[in-house]
């Protein structure tokens, strides 16, 4: 018998990536391409829905020729998306009545404050779990309904569909026939009551939305409809696992049971706690939203999100502080202990736990003695810093137990950054070996459903364990002038 593959899609902001794993769990070929992101005058980011379909399509086919492995052996799909971008689409042809609003976009902003001004904000975040904001669809797809002249027309004619961009893809890649999401990308609409665990009548109302213009909402490991890829496979093969990146990634990681946290370091950071079968809401700016509906049970999640950590490093790379990210941990060894300079990065203000989008980035604390090396070091440690902060939080508002922290990212390779990351939490940081998390997490599940592998699935990925080894003074010393750098930017 043919040995089985699975195809794992993972559909982010800044690209496509096409994974092929084997019936081991073991990642056979990645193929890739960058989409365009698209910026108008006024600064709305939007994403070409037909581009990246393009892209997905011309991937899947390079996957299969450079592998060279049979494509009929492709036994299943499963699909990580980027959350929150939002695409309007004519349910007749599937054609996006313009291009997508990406996550990053706030130009819904003011129907946000409109509804804030009517007094809604805390009836939402208590029914969804997140915090009235542009950055969840709810506001985007207002914001189509009600400035789009197309998609205006197509709702009069009950013709236009609303969602995330899993369910776009769904709908292409099954020929305009599944109209579906799962759990995990429904709950980040602002639409979806986290107790009901379906669309919230009201909060449908608010927006302007009919609950008919939104995608059916099924387990993450359900059958999302048959694909045959455009035409590119002989036979249509199952799309049978679909989950929002973030907590595909969480998956990926083995994070199953409640307390078991990860964080992912990329542009920004993604902190995220499995807290169990039952949600619970924060008053801290955390966002509470299900994990992913699985054999038939939900789990859900508290997750902050942080603006600038990886990008730190950019921004050190593009102000010429180092040549390249990879230079930045040996600088930071060699940097003056005493040195007591830190970097608050509020570049696009602060997100989790602080949320003030009007702070400024500062550096503070520096000595005549400060150097390039000290404040390579600051933009390193802020990063660890940010994540304590969310850390903290979580910890005291889930009121669970938390141990080791499973982390994925560019920068966990950095090693400076993960013992110091380590010394700061007082905890194990776990690192794997390899940094496919939210594809690893749609094709195990996918294959999970598929029958090809079970939960031991999870043992195939080796980390490397950073164990502390601060002192319990130099740690506390450290995060309390990180703390106060903190107050310094919240009061200006």
């Amino acid at each position: 018998m043919r040995e089985p593959y699975i195809l794992s899609i993972d559909q982010s902001t800044q690209g496509t990536k096409c994974l092929l794993f084997d019936c081991r769990g073991s990642l056979i070929h990645r193929t890739d391409a960058a989409h365009q992101q698209i910026v108008s005058p006024e600064g709305w980011i939007s994403h070409n829905m037909e581009e990246i379909y393009r892209n997905l399509i011309s991937c899947i086919r390079a996957l299969v020729t450079e592998s060279g492995i049979d494509k009929d052996a492709i036994r299943c799909i499963g699909i990580s998306n980027q959350r929150e971008t939002t695409v309007a689409w004519n349910r007749e042809t599937g054609k996006p009545v313009c291009s997508a609003i990406v996550w990053q976009c706030s130009r819904s902003r003011p129907v946000c404050e409109r509804i804030a001004s009517e007094g809604h904000a805390a009836f939402i975040q208590e029914r969804t779990g997140l915090p009235l904001s542009p950055y969840f669809p709810a506001s985007k797809m207002a914001w189509f309904l009600e400035h789009n002249e197309e998609a205006k027309m197509l709702a009069a004619q009950k013709k236009l569909y609303l969602g995330t961009v899993d369910s776009w893809l769904i709908y292409r890649m099954t020929n305009n026939t599944c109209f579906r999401t799962d759990y995990s990308n429904a709950s980040r609409t602002q639409l979806f009551n986290l107790r009901t665990q379906s669309y919230d009548k009201d909060l449908c109302s608010m927006f302007g939305v009919r609950t008919s213009m939104l995608p059916e909402v099924c387990d993450s490991d359900s059958v999302f409809g048959t694909t045959d890829l455009g035409g590119f496979l002989n036979h249509p093969i199952p799309i049978h696992s679909v989950l929002g990146d973030s907590q595909s990634a969480l998956f990926g990681q083995g994070c199953l049971e409640p307390g078991m946290i990860k964080a992912t370091y990329g542009t920004g950071s993604s902190v995220v706690i499995n807290i169990g079968s039952e949600p619970k809401l924060s008053s801290q700016g955390i966002a509470t939203s299900v994990a992913w509906r699985f054999k038939g049970h939900t789990q859900y999640i508290m997750e902050g999100n942080i603006n600038y950590t990886g990008a730190v490093l950019t921004w050190l790379t593009e102000i010429g502080l180092i040549r390249s990210a990879a230079e930045s941990s040996e600088l930071a060894r060699q940097s003056n202990p005493e040195d007591s300079t830190y970097l608050v990065p509020a570049f696009t203000g602060l997100g989790a736990p602080y949320w003030d989008s009007d702070a400024k980035a500062l550096f503070s604390g520096m000595s005549r003695k400060t150097g390039r090396a000290e404040l390579v070091r600051a933009g390193l440690e802020c990063i660890a810093f940010q994540i304590r902060d969310v850390l903290d939080c979580i910890k005291k508002e889930a009121d669970l137990p938390i141990g080791n922290l499973f982390v994925d990212g560019g920068p966990t390779q950095n090693e400076y950054l993960m013992q110091f990351q380590s010394d700061l939490m007082n905890a194990a940081v776990q690192v794997p070996n390899t940094q496919e998390l939210s594809g690893i997490g749609a094709a195990f599940m996918s294959g999970i459903a598929a029958g090809i592998y079970d939960e031991s699935i999870f043992h195939v990925i080796h980390r490397t364990s950073y164990n502390p080894q601060m002192s319990p003074s130099l740690r506390g010393k450290k995060y309390k002038g990180w703390k106060n750098a903190i107050q310094i930017v919240l009061k200006h």
